[in-house]
């Protein structure tokens, strides 16, 4: 069996091993592979892994040997579902890997935000402590979490654990999400998304990417919201109309956002929210931890073992 991984770099970039997979088959792994170089290089495989590299259905019908495309994340919408499925290809996934990793990156900005954590570490490492009259100093808002109210619009494992979190600080949880109230410990409350926006002194974002969700966040949502109101994202970058939310940031009409998923990655360089007021964001690192991409290894593997046995698992072309 040969199996090619596209663009292995970005959840092994040298610190975990490869030698599992290469186990089970003829093996190359490439760090990244352009788009014009996948049908070259999955040329006569019939296992072809891919995290980001985008498998179009021209792309499958130029490839007759391929039965197994194993996407190493969560998401899979880079891969035509629809074509894999006509073919009888079995496309995979690797759920819920990441869940804690993610929830972690959510409190991660959020207490930055909150107490300013990055702005005052600057500060004193340029000399303002130093040279402070007082044994202290802080020149923005702190902000305490307790009492206060979160929205999570997605209330699948990621957003549950975010909200478990978010009860350890003593706030207030609601969800917008498809369970029903009875499904819901007391501590999470369902709230539909025009009050969710309008009530919540925090939205954190974790529902799908779909026709629906795509610029969930725009102009008309954000003016919904508080001016004193933090906005997350770590779910997909386009959940979230980057100039909306920018024009939103720039004219107070918001306190602050905090993202680690942008619409394109690596983002434009005029990406008007690189130079917005108060947004903070980190380069897609929520899911990076070495525990998480060790778990991501070990379900690739799971996946691809159980293929080979005819147990398949996270088969999402079903």
């Amino acid at each position: 069996m040969k199996i090619v991984a596209l663009d292995g770099y970005a959840a092994n970039p040298g610190d975990l091993s490869w030698d599992e997979l290469k186990a089970l088959g003829e093996c190359v792994i490439y760090d990244r592979t352009a788009p014009e170089e996948v049908l070259e290089r999955a040329a006569d495989a019939e296992v072809v892994l891919t995290n980001k590299v985008v498998i179009t259905a021209e792309m499958m019908a130029a490839l007759p040997q391929l039965k197994y495309i194993g996407v190493m994340a969560t998401g899979y919408n880079i891969v035509d579902i629809d074509a894999a499925r006509e073919r009888g290809i079995i496309v995979t996934n690797i759920p819920s890997y990441s869940t804690d990793s993610v929830a972690q990156m959510v409190f991660a900005h959020i207490l930055n935000i909150a107490q300013q954590v990055q702005h005052h570490s600057e500060a004193v490492h340029q000399g303002r402590w130093t040279s402070s009259k007082d044994f202290c100093f802080w020149d923005t808002p702190l902000i305490e979490l307790r009492g206060k109210k979160i929205g999570i619009v997605g209330l699948g494992h990621t957003g549950y654990t975010t909200a478990r979190i978010a009860i350890g600080f003593g706030m207030e949880v609601y969800a917008y999400t498809s369970k029903s109230s009875f499904q819901l410990p007391p501590e999470i409350k369902k709230m539909e998304l025009d009050q969710l926006f309008s009530e919540c002194d925090i939205i954190s974002l974790h529902c799908l990417l779909t026709d629906k969700t795509r610029e969930l966040v725009n102009a008309a949502r954000l003016k919904q919201m508080k001016p004193t109101a933090i906005l997350i994202n770590t779910g997909r970058g386009q959940l979230v109309n980057e100039q909306d939310l920018a024009d939103a940031l720039n004219n107070g009409q918001i306190y602050a956002a905090g993202l680690d998923v942008l619409s394109q990655e690596p983002p434009k360089a005029d990406n008007p929210l690189l130079t917005a007021r108060n947004c903070y964001i980190t380069p897609h690192i929520a899911w990076a931890s070495a525990a998480a991409r060790e778990r991501l290894m070990g379900i690739l593997l799971d996946n691809l073992k159980g293929y080979m046995e005819g147990k398949v698992i996270n088969n999402v072309a079903k």
